[in-house]
């Protein structure tokens, strides 16, 4: 194995209950798709909590398929359609989408809609800690965080529209629209007393910043953007930090970007964070050299431009939406309707993130959220 397989994001045997029938795969592919030919392998990428991801081998060509999860009874997170059509329509303005190559709205292939897509060879930081085979120096974190944030400006800059992507969403309304969807879905999932979650759904109900008129007021949102949806170059790594792919686009859409640069804070934990939070996953944010939340949040107004005066609210509602997406997938695991026994625990990132919540409100800021004062 060469150095580069070694570090390159890495797939397992297809997790019980979550195989996939390779024969009507094979034959709908083969149908469709020009030099697919030779049995097919099939095998599964550890990483995420939501839509499942394969690899497919057809010899020495890689494919990547995307299904919604076993169990979900949310359809519209899990809508292959339009996860296809936004990679299909972005990649020409936007390179680091993947390509997507077919739909299959069919459920009779594989027993639910699927795409596929171009596999993207790289490196995924999943974890708040070193990762074999890659020397994370405080200069390289330093690198990559950068690049982390320069790439979500990016995105924000795409015209959506020459995209072909504007009937994709509604940015009018879209804050408020987000703090009512997602609350209603914490009251559907819900299955513990959480006061605090209360708290902040309450608060952000109340405290939504005022919309701003003009063109860049709305572009197209990942609404998922955090370093393990981020795919590094792995041989120019030495040299050079490039992100060359972002995956999982099951929630892009057209809003408010400061909502996008919310979600990836609530998943960026600083060094001093409660160590309760520092453990939930959502890459290695806290290895010395990285960008903290504030110098995000500065690093991200000095390119793009954009107010960041609101900055508490845009914070708190991440932590809300990321707390709602977990209690989500805990129910389904308390419903018998997931075995996947990693979702066990999340009721625990739950509390935490409702905690840290509580703590941003009760300061008035973002960061050094454990200490007093």
């Amino acid at each position: 194995m060469s150095t580069f397989d070694s570090i390159v994001d890495s797939t397992r045997p297809v997790r019980p209950g979550e195989e996939i029938d390779a024969a009507p795969l094979a034959v709908w592919l083969k149908g469709r798709l020009p030099g697919v030919e030779g049995p097919i392998a099939i095998e599964q990428f550890p990483g995420g909590h939501s839509n499942l991801t394969y690899l497919l081998r057809f010899g020495d060509r890689e494919l990547v398929l995307r299904r919604p999860p076993f169990g979900s009874q949310v359809k519209t997170a899990h809508d292959m359609g339009r996860e296809y059509r936004v990679l299909s329509r972005l990649y020409a303005l936007y390179p680091k989408a993947p390509r997507a190559l077919l739909h299959c709205d069919d459920p009779k292939v594989i027993g639910a809609p699927f795409y596929i897509m171009e596999r993207m060879r790289g490196i995924i930081l999943r974890e708040q800690r070193p990762v074999a085979g890659i020397d994370l120096n405080p200069e390289r974190m330093r690198a990559i965080s950068e690049a982390a944030v320069d790439s979500l400006a990016e995105l924000h800059a795409v015209d959506y529209r020459a995209a072909g992507l504007d009937d994709l969403g509604h940015p009018e309304g879209y804050v408020a629209r987000q703090v009512a969807g997602w609350s209603e879905r914490w009251r559907r999932s819900r299955t513990d007393d959480i006061p605090e979650l209360e708290r902040a759904a309450a608060w952000l109900a109340g405290h939504q910043p005022p919309e701003r008129p003009g063109e860049r007021s709305a572009a197209l949102l990942h609404n998922d953007y955090k370093y393990d949806n981020l795919v590094l170059h792995p041989e120019e790594l030495e040299r050079n930090v490039r992100i060359i792919a972002v995956l999982d686009w099951e929630m892009a859409t057209v809003g408010d970007p400061l909502m996008d640069l919310g979600t990836s804070l609530g998943y960026w934990m600083d060094p001093d964070d409660a160590p309760a939070l520092r453990l939930l996953p959502a890459g290695p944010t806290t290895l010395p050299g990285n960008l903290r939340r504030a110098e995000v949040v500065e690093r991200y107004a000095a390119a793009t431009g954009r107010d960041v005066s609101d900055i508490l609210f845009y914070y708190v509602y991440g932590l809300f939406k990321i707390a709602v997406i977990a209690q989500q997938i805990y129910y389904r695991y308390q419903q018998g309707l997931t075995k996947d026994e990693r979702f066990a625990a999340l009721i625990g990132a739950v509390r935490i993130l409702g905690h840290t919540a509580a703590q941003a409100l009760d300061k008035g800021r973002i960061d050094r959220l454990d200490f007093a004062g």
